[in-house]
């Protein structure tokens, strides 16, 4: 499927070179590390840029009809403002997307569009930004830094912010493979209506259990140890208060430890549902056990076998 718009645009002429772009898709919270840690995986939006004399815009592949227009579009408002702010005239572009991100499904898409729209500023614009001026405008404008530092530095990153504008990242390459599959229903679910059952307060015990969670996750990709990611990607802070929204959730957590499943989490906040399989599990034959479960409970589902990556959207020269 492809879409094309096009509208006039009152801007410079062409001048600056092409660029391309590869960001990730990404999911974010891996159960107890809520808005706070995150990882990238295979899923990429794809976008090459050039000057142009009017901004264009062709999309193709996942929710082309929504990528393709022109009016309001994210990244394209992204780029417009960065530039705007910072005093640089916006040259007009012709953009190609090909999008294999889920939008709305909690797989970071929105991070995706601010980060390139930014991406574009920073090299239109001839904006001197540095890896952590990039993520932290767009954690910014995201609210929280653990999407847009996975996208932009891939693996798995760790993050918060240091103040309005600047985030504090570390990234972590894990160690050995870490198969994944990733379930997609097909409603989507908004960020605000998934926050907006979230407690106000959590009690001790909770806060303590995926405080120790989060840290014994980080250990297991760190060591490549399986057995301690299937115990603690456990949550106590948003996946049960969750779970009614994501019905996804509940059906797959109860695989865990059966058919190569370690365990499985939201992913960000829903309604996708990110499934970690032990290393030495085929994720054919898992995918297809799964699809069965699923079909059991009368659950709809698209089933991704895929695996977290390092290229993040920093591996392209600005």
């Amino acid at each position: 499927m492809s879409t094309r718009s096009s509208v006039k645009s009152l801007t410079r002429k062409p001048s600056a070179r092409a660029l391309e772009l590869a960001l990730p898709a990404t999911s974010a919270n891996l159960g107890p590390a809520f808005d706070a840690a995150a990882l990238a995986f295979g899923l990429f939006l794809k976008i090459s840029a050039k000057p142009a004399t009017e901004f264009s815009l062709t999309a193709s592949g996942r929710d082309a009809a929504i990528c393709g227009q022109l009016d309001n579009h994210l990244i394209i408002n992204t780029y417009r403002d960065i530039l705007q702010a910072e005093g640089k005239a916006v040259q007009a572009l012709a953009l190609r997307l090909k999008n294999d991100v889920p939008i709305g499904k909690g797989c970071g898409s929105s991070a995706t569009a601010r980060l390139a729209g930014i991406a574009l500023a920073v090299h239109f614009g001839g904006l001197k930004w540095n890896d952590s001026r990039i993520i932290g405008e767009a954690s910014r404008l995201e609210h929280h830094p653990d999407n847009a530092s996975a996208c932009w530095a891939g693996g798995v990153t760790v993050a918060r912010m240091a103040n309005e504008t600047e985030a504090q990242v570390a990234r972590i390459v894990p160690k050995g493979k870490w198969p994944l599959l990733l379930a997609i229903p097909e409603e989507p679910l908004s960020t605000e209506e998934a926050r907006r059952v979230l407690p106000a307060q959590y009690s001790r015990a909770d806060a303590v259990i995926n405080i120790q969670n989060s840290m014994l996750i980080l250990a297991g990709l760190m060591q490549g140890r399986s057995d301690l990611l299937a115990s603690a990607l456990e949550d106590r802070i948003h996946q049960p208060y969750r779970a009614a929204l994501c019905p996804l959730l509940p059906a797959l957590q109860k695989l865990a430890g059966k058919d190569g499943v370690l365990n499985a989490v939201l992913s960000g906040a829903g309604p996708s549902v990110l499934v970690f399989l032990h290393p030495k599990a085929n994720p054919a034959a898992a995918k297809k056990k799964i699809a069965a479960h699923l079909q059991s409970l009368k659950l709809k589902a698209e089933l991704i076998a895929t695996t977290i990556t390092d290229k993040g959207g920093n591996a392209t020269r600005l």
